[in-house]
């Protein structure tokens, strides 16, 4: 087997947009773990959003990756093998920045997202991820943040797609290099603590399973999963991939044509 782990984000890459995982990628993830290979989720999604869904790739042990790295957890007891976040004031910084220019935010610890809206766009979210937000009223979210004491994880905007990249741009200009922002649909715009990157996901199983990064694969097709595949030594996107992911990967089919699966098989030459 050439790849001994293989990394695949989530939505977009191995969900379909009606929200379902194909036959055929169940078949492929089953056959690649039944050959020795190591297969694990690598999701900007929070723990309890994604680890359900687990479950219909008859996973129930292993690693689950959330949070864009920041997260890692082991699937059977729900432990917490990294748990990393945000420090000090970093997180009120940025969440006044967000609010300030009126934007729909949600910020996240391991286990819970706060919302400073509830409106449709959050609804549709919701019913994508499987999770209920808590929405924070009468009050800023930095200022929930500070009186309840809250580690946070992640924060993210939802915007209109044209203006995501516009965002993005405006993020980097006014944090500079201290911060991650990145992209995991056309309407999402998340900020992370620096280094907390799915590329970190990699390094960590990398370590844990004790393979080298040349042996490792991984298949994304937002810009929050270039890390990720630039990192690992098997680089590869679904044919619906962001263009900059395209150009470092070998293109298989799109999400709607079980890319995954065919990823998979070219993993197990």
């Amino acid at each position: 087997m050439k790849y001994k782990i293989f990394l695949s984000d989530f939505d977009g890459t191995l969900v379909r947009a009606d929200g379902t995982i194909s036959e055929a990628n169940k078949r492929a993830i089953a056959a690649y773990r039944a050959a020795g290979g190591v297969f694990a989720v690598c999701t900007g999604r929070m723990l309890t959003s994604i680890l359900p869904r687990l479950k219909e790739l008859g996973i129930e042990e292993g690693l689950v990756v959330a949070y864009q790295g920041a997260t890692i957890a082991d699937v059977k007891t729900g432990a917490l093998l990294k748990d990393d976040g945000f420090s000090g004031e970093d997180a009120l910084r940025i969440l006044d920045l967000l609010e300030d220019a009126g934007h729909h935010v949600h910020v996240y610890t391991v286990d819970n997202v706060y919302c400073n809206r509830d409106d449709e766009a959050l609804r549709a979210y919701e019913r994508v991820c499987g999770v209920k937000a808590k929405i924070v009223s009468g009050e800023r979210l930095s200022q929930f943040v500070r009186k309840n004491g809250l580690r946070v994880v992640k924060i993210l905007a939802m915007v209109e797609a044209e203006s995501r990249r516009f965002l993005m741009e405006q993020l980097k200009a006014a944090l500079g290099g201290a911060f991650y922002v990145t992209t995991s649909s056309d309407c999402l715009v998340e900020v992370m603590p620096v280094g907390q990157s799915k590329a970190a996901a990699v390094d960590f199983l990398s370590a844990y399973y004790r393979v080298p990064r040349e042996e490792i694969a991984a298949i994304g097709d937002q810009l929050n999963d270039l890390p990720m595949v630039s990192r690992a030594g098997g680089k590869f996107a679904v044919a619906n991939a962001e263009a900059e992911l395209k150009e470092i990967a070998c293109v298989v089919a799109s999400v709607e044509e079980d890319g995954v699966a065919e990823a998979l098989k070219i993993a197990m030459r």
